[in-house]
């Protein structure tokens, strides 16, 4: 017993250094890191300079040394590992890369220690020991954003988002295997995002908990809410495509269906199957040539299906697709086979994805029809009819067809557009007028729009137009030359363009269908964003109602005292704050600050480009009058976001005002009101200025009296529409009548010194005032003192 017990200490240290010896034959035979010499945290422009460096070094070409070829071919090596951020990664996690013989085998690494991975044989724990199929579908965030987005929006894409360690992803991998393996046979899109690996890509996609499967259809992600199993997932992919992609045909609306080709300038498709509900299949088939082609499907259960069984000769025993184009009474093609593969259906499908004779509806269809000139042997000619819409036109338009329908050549195609419509390219191509319709012969040479072309004949659907048509292709494929005219056409107009609304009314369904379906499913963590903003909104609303409420409460309270005092005025009401700023409010909509030193600054010398300040300029006694009867006037402009109202004391600022008429560069053409002798103070009550504080210039209106003196009307500065010159010569050649308005004006009452201050307001907004530019603004910062 004693040389058993001392043998088992002994035979674990010989496992150990076996291992350990295992271990140090089984590491990396180089580290990439030593061979650049560079360090762990070096950057990608470090390892790309020392790179550069090495390879030119031990280049064999350049160095004759024997181990000059291997260390070139381990540096190489070691920097297509260290400059891919992804194989670098693996490397510093697990001490190996993404390829079949990495650095150090199979083995991971821990700092200095590898461990041989069937010693940690998990199912999980490990990238390279993921099942091959998942590795197969994992997606990067580059990669999602560039190809499966915008392959989205032909197929639908199922992704699956899982993490290392996660014990519920392992059991949903049999049925996820299960679907995949069923979905990628239909041409459905299969992802896997690993959270570990692509937390960007999760947090893009939404994804906060594995495992989660999502659906990803015209760029939109949907997320699937039910337990995991096939038949859920199945009706999960086919919900995830728009309900209005296959029509249900039947005896009562076949005419219908087929006739639609001419307004949706599509071909049709019919499916015959005996299944009541449409395939699959033949739904994501739909979704990725809705761009091209209409589908139908017609059960052949049904006994209102019977005629349409009876008139296309039906087989009843396998699946039937039908194509029609222009002829409604003769499929273009057909297909029939037990058990439809996708590829021969997408082969069927790009076979006739065109009518014998499409429209030009917009740029997309006309690049596919007339593709661009890439090589001698590649050229494709593009015979067009430029006609109309009107009946006048059909008989041409149907001969053009038969026409085409002859047509055997690959090389040429055959389209028709609308004058009407594409007014722009018709103009180039032809020169006649709108009632003649013609066929030209083109050739596209670059995507800028360089075409070639010729027009061939006035176009009638005669025997001689078709026959000289026919003549010109031949001559066409003997002699390209004969295309000897040359233009720019400009890009053709959508003309499905209406249809946009109609889309967006859809997508605007999809999305509250989407919100709804989030909300009934407690998905809170995904609709928190919304739910928090809703939140938000609310609060701020109501926040502001109840601010609003107690500011018009406090501000009843304030206006009371005054209205005892007699210092209320009609409609309106003045408040003080502690700063002295007085501010008048009429009717709670009109608020005229008072012009001060501290308000100065900002309601003029920094006001804003296109903004203006009107002042009323008053004195103390007249102060209470002046203001109500200029909220009255200008009550109806306070919708204006460019004005703002204000008021001057002229008793405390009589200075300022003479000043600012001596600085405009009109001032000569500014009646002062002053008498001959020039000794009389001018009163400036009831004048007001509108000030533009950002372009510095001024305009003026003088009180007017509209009682009494019919003349004085002219007194008003604006009101001539002869401008400041005519103005000045009046006065030197009626100077009596100066003086008689002088003295008029300065006997006014004062409630009727505004009188015409509207109408001077709506001069204003028109912009058909006098300005009168001064070089800057005077001060405001003293105040002048009482005489």
């Amino acid at each position: 017993m004693a040389g058993s017990s001392m043998f088992l200490p002994w035979a674990a240290v010989v496992v150990l250094s076996v291992l350990l010896a295992g271990s140090s034959h089984a590491g990396p035979e180089a580290d990439p890191y030593k061979i650049l010499g560079v360090t762990r945290s070096a950057s990608q422009a470090e390892i790309k300079k020392v790179y550069k460096r090495l390879a030119k070094e031990w280049h064999p070409d350049k160095n004759k040394n024997p181990d000059a070829e291997d260390m070139f071919i381990k540096i190489t090596k070691s920097y297509e590992i260290l400059s891919n951020e992804e194989k670098r990664a693996n490397y510093d996690r697990y001490g190996q890369t993404d390829d079949t013989q990495p650095y150090g085998g199979g083995h991971y690494r821990h700092d200095n220690f590898y461990f041989d991975e069937s010693f940690f044989n998990f199912p999980f724990n490990s990238k390279n020991n993921r099942d091959f199929a998942d590795s197969k579908y994992t997606l990067h965030f580059n990669q999602y954003v560039n190809d499966v987005v915008p392959d989205s929006y032909k197929r639908p894409y199922l992704i699956k988002i899982t993490s290392d360690w996660c014990f519920s992803c392992i059991h949903i991998e049999p049925v996820w295997k299960e679907v995949v393996q069923e979905m990628e046979t239909l041409g459905v899109g299969i992802g896997v995002v690993d959270v570990g690996y692509e937390r960007r890509l999760a947090n893009h996609l939404g994804a906060h908990r594995t495992p989660s499967i999502l659906g990803v259809i015209n760029g939109k992600v949907t997320f699937f809410h039910y337990a995991v199993a096939k038949e859920h997932l199945r009706q999960f992919v086919e919900d995830l495509l728009p309900q209005r992609l296959v029509e249900r045909v039947t005896d009562r609306n076949d005419l219908q269906f087929l006739n639609s080709w001419h307004e949706l300038n599509k071909p049709h498709v019919l499916l015959f199957d005996q299944v009541p509900a449409v395939p699959l299949l033949y739904k994501l088939t739909a979704f990725a040539y809705k761009d091209y082609l209409q589908f139908g499907y017609v059960d052949q259960g049904l006994s209102e299906t019977a005629n349409l069984l009876k008139q296309f000769n039906i087989n009843t025993y396998a699946p039937t697709m039908l194509v029609f184009k222009e002829n409604i009474d003769k499929p273009a093609d057909i297909i029939q086979a037990k058990g439809m593969k996708k590829q021969i259906i997408d082969e069927f499908m790009s076979n006739n994805k065109f009518l014998l004779v499409p429209r030009l509806v917009n740029q997309k269809l006309f690049d596919e029809l007339c593709p661009v000139k890439q090589f001698h042997r590649r050229r494709k000619y593009c015979v067009l009819l430029i006609t109309g819409d009107e009946e006048t036109f059909s008989f041409g338009n149907q001969a053009f067809l038969s026409f085409a329908s002859t047509n055997t050549k690959e090389v040429v195609r055959f389209a028709y557009v609308y004058q009407r419509l594409q007014q722009p390219l018709c103009d180039i191509l032809i020169t006649f007028t709108y009632k003649k319709s013609a066929v030209v012969i083109l050739e596209r040479r670059n995507a800028a729009g360089k075409v070639l072309f010729k027009p061939v004949t006035a176009w009638n659907g005669s025997e001689e137009d078709k026959q000289c048509l026919l003549d010109e292709l031949e001559r066409l494929q003997k002699d390209p030359s004969i295309l000897n005219h040359d233009a720019m056409l400009p890009e053709l107009n959508n003309e499905f363009a209406s249809m946009f609304v109609i889309r967006w009314i859809y997508a605007s369904y999809d999305y509250l269908s989407e919100v709804i379906d989030d909300i009934l499913h407690n998905n809170w963590r995904e609709m928190m964003p919304l739910l928090s903003l809703i939140f938000s909104a609310l609060f701020i609303l109501f926040g502001t109602v109840v601010i609003q409420a107690f500011s018009d409460s406090s501000e009843d309270k304030q206006t009371k005292p005054k209205a005892k005092d007699g210092t209320k005025a009609e409609n309106g009401s003045p408040g003080t704050s502690s700063t002295s700023r007085q501010v008048w409010i009429y009717k709670n909509f009109v608020e005229v600050t008072e012009l001060t030193d501290i308000t100065y600054t900002s309601n003029l010398v920094k006001l804003r480009p296109g903004h203006m300040n009107v002042v009323l300029v008053l004195t103390d006694a007249s102060k209470n009058i002046l203001l109500s009867k200029f909220a009255k006037e200008v009550y109806s402009f306070t919708g204006s976001l460019t004005l703002h109202f204000s008021f001057l004391n002229i008793d405390k600022h009589s200075e300022w005002m003479t000043t600012l008429l001596e600085y405009a560069q009109d001032a000569m053409q500014i009646d002062t009101d002053e008498d001959d002798g020039g000794n009389h103070k001018v009163d400036y009550t009831g004048y007001v200025l509108a000030l533009n504080g950002h372009k510095k210039y001024l305009c003026l209106f003088k009180p007017v009296y509209t009682g009494e003196d019919l003349d004085s009307k002219s007194s008003e500065d604006e009101g001539g529409t002869s401008g400041g010159r005519s103005r000045s010569s009046s006065r030197d050649d009626h100077p009596t009548r100066k003086s008689n308005r002088s003295r008029s004006i300065s006997t006014l009452q004062i409630h009727h010194k505004l009188d015409r201050l509207g109408l001077w307001m709506e001069r204003l907004m028109e912009g058909t005032l006098p300005r009168y530019y001064i070089p800057a603004w005077p001060g405001l910062d003293k105040i002048t003192p009482n005489k």
